[in-house]
């Protein structure tokens, strides 16, 4: 098996730029009934009493969920509440390969960072090596969204942990059967770690993965040709990286800027001399005394 280093090893440039974002965001239509699909209120609902008791249950349920995240923020050590990302667009912003990475016809598209003028970023954490409940526990507690690119080797002794982060609300996408560098595989490999990967993350967590992260961050065009023949929508990369301690900057400026995907890694304190809490207590300090929400990335890709 090779064996994962310390996050780090990981690396991009970052210094590609997104697409002129789309229009700002709006708050999607009430579904579910008394809803119809449209939005429209359904045939035989009591019209304002349904909807004043739904308005008025909606900000009660709001208000105590924000009660207990308030008393959450002091139990993890932090000074203010993460901010709250903006309502998603409706619709998604179209996403193009950014400058310096591989492009063509029919291969997903690479990129460092989402098209988008909100001021908000996304937390991913790669591999699943360190299952720390801790951790499950303090996103909840402060409702702050992620997605985890799961590699199969490090992560297949307790699938139950990601099981229990999908229902949660975290999203499950690919990181590859065993953390080999792509490029130095042939087309077949790279579709088995691909392929594989898809059909094992769609029987553990009951969902098929849209997104793939190649391992350190390398690939080729076999392997972008590759990831899309097994379903894969997009390959997102990072423009930052977390770690216990400290961030890493791609850009160099120690700024994150709107759209900015966070990479991190399922880390303990025997690796990088801290705990997994540690790091998402010094993300949410980072992106707050920066005027940044932590946003959902399927959200917007």
């Amino acid at each position: 098996m090779p064996e994962l280093t310390a996050a780090g090893d990981d690396r991009a440039d970052g210094d590609g730029r997104a697409a002129e974002a789309a229009p700002g965001p709006q708050a999607p239509p009430l579904v579910g009934w008394p809803f119809s699909p449209s939005g429209a209120l359904a045939l035989g609902a009591p019209q304002a009493r349904t909807v004043s008791g739904l308005v008025s249950a909606y900000a009660d349920r709001l208000e105590r969920a924000e009660q207990l995240r308030t008393r959450a923020v002091g139990s993890w050590k932090l000074a203010k509440a993460p901010l709250r990302a903006p309502a998603p667009p409706r619709k998604k912003p179209e996403l193009v390969t950014e400058r310096g990475h591989i492009t063509g016809k029919g291969l997903p598209p690479v990129i460092t960072q989402v098209p988008t003028k909100d001021k908000v970023v996304f937390l991913t954490i790669d591999d699943g090596a360190e299952k720390d409940p801790e951790l499950l526990r303090m996103m909840r507690e402060l409702d702050i969204p992620y997605s985890s690119f799961l590699t199969d080797y490090v992560s297949r002794d307790d699938y139950g942990y990601f099981r229990t982060m999908r229902k949660e609300g975290a999203r499950i996408q690919n990181h590859s059967v065993t953390h080999k560098e792509m490029p130095r595989l042939s087309f077949a490999e790279q579709r088995k770690e691909i392929c594989d990967q898809q059909d094992t993350l769609e029987k553990e967590i009951g969902e098929r993965p849209t997104m793939f992260r190649p391992p350190y961050g390398a690939y080729n065009r076999d392997t972008l040709k590759a990831a899309a023949e097994c379903g894969v929508d997009v390959v997102p990369l990072w423009t930052a990286e977390a770690f216990a301690d400290r961030m890493e900057w791609g850009r160099g400026d120690g700024k994150l800027y709107p759209g900015d995907i966070i990479l991190t890694h399922f880390r303990g304190k025997g690796q990088w001399g801290g705990s997994m809490t540690d790091m998402v207590r010094l993300v949410v300090r980072t992106a707050t005394e920066q005027g940044y929400a932590i946003g959902r990335l399927e959200d917007y890709v």
